[in-house]
């Protein structure tokens, strides 16, 4: 049976008027055209059913309208099914299409299937069964969806969309392609007028230059930069960087991390280890402070350099280390320390500069600059030079007490499997050495002066001495050489400052370093709230990294410290 449209709206209005139990008028779905009436009280009890004829059917609810092709609407319950073409316009700023929705006048709440399209200002959003809450205004899907906007297309699993923020938050196999780089992630906040994306969990950016992981970060997907805060790496320009807090900015080719981080040069097998680091791309450059050490490996052995500031620059082939202010070394049977060490790659030479001194086993060696070079081929330690005021001086290893020195203008040596085999002291020489016999009882202290010494050495100790072009001296004994003879002018003794171990290279205030508080790492970001805190402060690529005080990123662009809120 088919009734006139008139007398429908006629009923409808009577039954609102005087109707006891129906809604109140500003919740009930009204219906602007009905077309085609029907009644199937056996598959729709009490629905009023409404099918297009040359206009689809429409009805209006709270400031939305919606049209379909069928309509099956339960008055009382104020409630209906739209069937076929289906479309939901919210204002000028939502519109939603789909095959069938099922619409809940008392709570707003569309439920939409086949081929569900929402659009939000500039943002589509693509599934087979959306949920659209018109109260909160928020839509959410859990079989999988897609969001497209200006820059970026999203997909996942799950995903909830909240209008009035445009923010969008994925769950499940969360990925983002945009032209330039591509985001994988278990948990992403998403906004859709900033661009900016908040991860969570395992999470990986891959770049034409770059890739990042992190398990906790933000990234400003508009200008590639962002931050990761845990368990964080990136692979870039041919080296790893990992830190607690890891910071990136693709534009001004620049990262920087902080606490407990390394870089490793994935070409030169070198490491990094310090508290806060940057990395220039531009100037193919490191900078390292705070506990900062350079890690080498040099025929199975490891180099280890530390300064208060340390700086790697130079191309791949063409590195150069330098460490400054209070620099040390530590290699098995090799250390050393100077005021700064400049490390030059493509020469193999490294220079202690300024108060230089270097041990070989028990050996102290001292100049005004000290030299050490490397075989470019086998990277094996080649030839050492103590420069000007050479001095070289060793315990007396049975007595304890006396000193075997051996001093002159220069120093060179001569390294075999990166052991110091022989050394030749030059110009103005004197020597200072304890002599004994094979049951090892003092014979006497040898006192010589002449033109050079050439010096032996088996296992880093004195094997042999050879004095070459007009010696001049004796071998006296004990007690006819007093003890303030038994040390050759310019005598110093270090022995307490020597570095035994990798750890000796730090100092107190190195060991005592408190780390910078990163926030955000234990507890949910309030997202929120920080791209609120953007919004204020746009313009600033650096801006809200959650690394405050000391620990920060791009140097001359430095931002008030900021803390990011928690939930």
């Amino acid at each position: 049976m088919r009734t006139p449209l008139v007398y429908i709206i006629c009923v409808m209005a009577f039954g609102s008027s005087y109707g006891q139990e129906e809604e109140p008028e500003d919740k009930q779905i009204n219906i602007v055209y009905g077309a085609n009436f029907t009644k199937d009280e056996e598959h729709y009890p009490g629905a009023s059913i409404f099918s297009k004829d040359q206009k689809q059917v429409q009805f209006k609810h709270q400031g939305a309208d919606l049209w379909c092709d069928i309509a099956i609407f339960y008055q009382k319950e104020n409630r209906l099914k739209a069937v076929g073409n289906v479309r939901l316009q919210q204002g000028d700023s939502v519109e939603m299409t789909s095959g069938k929705i099922d619409y809940d006048g008392n709570t707003k709440l569309a439920k939409a299937y086949e081929n569900v399209v929402l659009v939000n200002t500039g943002t589509t959003l693509r599934t087979d069964t959306l949920r659209f809450d018109r109260e909160k205004q928020e839509a959410y899907y859990q079989d999988f969806g897609t969001v497209v906007d200006s820059v970026n297309t999203l997909t996942s699993e799950i995903g909830r969309y909240f209008m009035e923020i445009k923010k969008a938050q994925f769950l499940d196999s969360v990925h983002l392609k945009n032209p330039d780089f591509i985001l994988d992630s278990e948990q992403l906040d998403y906004y859709t007028t900033s661009k900016n994306a908040y991860m969570y969990g395992a999470s990986t950016i891959t770049g034409k230059t770059y890739k990042i992981y992190c398990e906790r970060g933000f990234y400003d997907t508009n200008i590639e930069s962002g931050y990761g805060i845990k368990n964080t790496r990136i692979e870039y320009n041919n080296r790893i960087i990992e830190g607690d807090s890891v910071f990136f900015d693709k534009v001004s080719e620049f990262a920087s991390a902080t606490n407990n981080i390394t870089v490793t040069d994935t070409i030169n097998k070198g490491i990094i280890r310090a508290h806060y680091a940057e990395v220039y791309k531009a100037k193919d450059s490191v900078f390292a402070t705070k506990r900062a050490v350079s890690i080498s490996l040099m025929e199975q052995d490891s180099l280890y350099m530390h300064g208060d500031t340390l700086m790697v620059t130079g191309k791949p082939n063409d590195r150069i280390l330098r460490a400054f202010r209070n620099a040390k070394f530590f290699k098995t049977d090799l250390s050393g320390k100077s005021d700064s060490i400049h490390s030059e790659q493509k020469t193999g030479v490294t220079q202690l500069i300024k108060n230089p001194i270097i041990w070989n086993g028990v050996n102290q060696m001292t100049g005004d600059s000290i030299h050490i070079t490397s075989n470019l081929k086998t990277e094996k330690l080649d030839s050492l030079k103590v420069l000007e005021n050479a001095f070289i001086i060793s315990l007396d290893s049975v007595s304890m007490t006396g000193y075997n020195q051996a001093k002159g203008k220069d120093l060179f040596g001569k390294f075999k499997e990166n052991e110091l085999k022989t050394i030749e002291l030059v110009k103005n020489t004197e020597v200072i050495y304890y002599m004994y016999n094979d049951d090892q009882e003092l014979i006497g202290i040898n006192k010589t002066i002449c033109s050079k010494i050439r010096i032996t050495m088996t296992n880093n100790d004195l094997e042999d001495l050879t004095f070459i072009t007009q010696p001049d001296g004796d071998i006296f004994p004990e007690k006819e050489l007093p003890k303030e003879s038994r040390k050759l002018k310019g005598f110093i003794w270090r022995g307490d400052e020597r570095i035994l171990t990798k750890n000796d290279i730090f100092d107190e205030d190195d060991n005592n370093i408190e780390l910078v508080v990163i926030h955000g790492i234990d507890h949910p970001i309030d997202t929120d709230a920080e791209e609120e805190d953007r919004d204020q402060n746009p313009g600033d690529p650096v801006n809200n990294i959650p690394i405050p005080e000391d620990g920060s990123t791009k140097p001359k662009k430095r931002p008030k410290a900021k803390k990011v809120k928690i939930n």
